[in-house]
């Protein structure tokens, strides 16, 4: 199933919303077409209706949803995926003397395993994930850094890098936990 067809949730909704209310508010619609397009926003179903709804008013990198599964790639600088975007079973990344960071903790897995195909020559993979989510590496890694902070949770679902990557790092995290979140996590352990 193409990321565009993937069911709308009604967050995604709201944000598509607020951004309508904001291009309004900036005179980039006027009332009639705000009206319009909020009451289309409301009857999406699917990610594709909703992006079709905001192309206009703002670039592609700064949609509020993003379904385009495109491969990420750099060369000697540095690029970012966060946001609320859908990530495709297979997502090919590519970096040589650069940086690729995927931040995952708002994204869609349009499935519960999903292999992130690395390409990487003296380039690093950071990875910020949301907790319960599991990262493997499976690919083959030559003089390559690997720090791997997340916490899985059971059958939780997979972030597999598989590729190669030479001479560079795979980083993946989870943010760290206030003291409220660590505490009532050892209280629930005990």
């Amino acid at each position: 199933m193409p990321p565009r067809d993937l069911r709308a949730s009604d967050a995604d909704r709201e944000r598509v919303v607020t951004l309508l209310a904001e291009a309004m508010a900036d005179g980039r619609l006027t009332h009639e077409e705000h009206a319009e397009r909020v009451d289309q926003a409301y009857a999406a179903r699917t990610l594709g209706e909703l992006t079709g709804l905001t192309l206009d008013l703002i670039p592609e990198e700064a949609q509020p949803i993003r379904v385009d599964s495109k491969s990420v790639s750099v060369l000697f600088g540095s690029t970012r995926r966060d946001g609320r975007w859908v990530v495709p079973v297979r997502l090919p990344v590519l970096a040589v003397f650069g940086t690729v960071e995927l931040d995952l903790r708002e994204a869609i897995l349009q499935r519960r395993h999903v292999v992130i195909e690395a390409s990487m020559l003296l380039g690093s993979l950071r990875l910020l994930v949301p907790d319960g989510l599991q990262v493997l590496v499976t690919g083959r890694t030559m003089l390559t850094a690997r720090d791997l902070r997340v916490r899985p949770e059971g059958d939780g679902p997979v972030v597999e890098i598989a590729g190669t990557v030479m001479l560079g790092s795979v980083k993946a995290y989870a943010p760290k936990r206030t003291l409220r979140q660590r505490v009532r996590n050892r209280l629930r352990r005990d």
